[in-house]
């Protein structure tokens, strides 16, 4: 079964409901990008009015972990997976809506793939680059995803 934004966004109302109810929302998958939104509003900002850090930081986490839960689907086998460290650069005032996106699909087939082979955890880095309506980046994080493959 392949993952569409439909099945992601339901599946953040039962499993991430404050990722939901943030509003952040998958709105495009392929094999080698995903792409969130959220939109600022009162209940995702922050005292300064504009969206809490933590909001971006689930919107672009959304964007890299989608992609390795569609590889680990493709692969049908028994794969945990894991942030282990994320760090983010907020460079500009989220407001409006921010759209984020991550292009790192290859690199998350090839980590899954080792994994499988090797039957070694892997680490692989994705990056999620978060940008306002203008197309001025407001935000840039890395995710240092753990992939390993579950002994039967």
């Amino acid at each position: 079964m392949q993952l569409t934004p439909s099945k992601i966004n339901t599946f953040l109302f039962f499993k991430l409901p404050a990722a939901y109810f943030c509003g952040v929302r998958v709105q495009t998958i392929s094999k080698t990008q995903c792409v969130s939104t959220v939109k600022h509003r009162w209940i995702n900002q922050n005292p300064f009015r504009s969206m809490y850090f933590a909001v971006q930081c689930m919107a672009a986490e959304l964007t890299t972990g989608t992609l390795v839960m569609q590889y680990i689907r493709h692969h049908k086998k028994n794969i945990s997976m894991l942030v282990g460290q994320q760090n983010g650069v907020y460079s500009k005032k989220a407001v409006g809506k921010i759209t984020f996106e991550c292009v790192d699909g290859n690199l998350v087939a090839e980590t899954v793939k080792r994994a499988i082979d090797t039957g070694e955890g892997q680490e692989v880095v994705l990056k999620s680059t978060g940008k306002n309506s203008a197309g001025d980046i407001v935000s840039s994080m890395n995710f240092h995803w753990y992939i390993k493959l579950k002994e039967s």
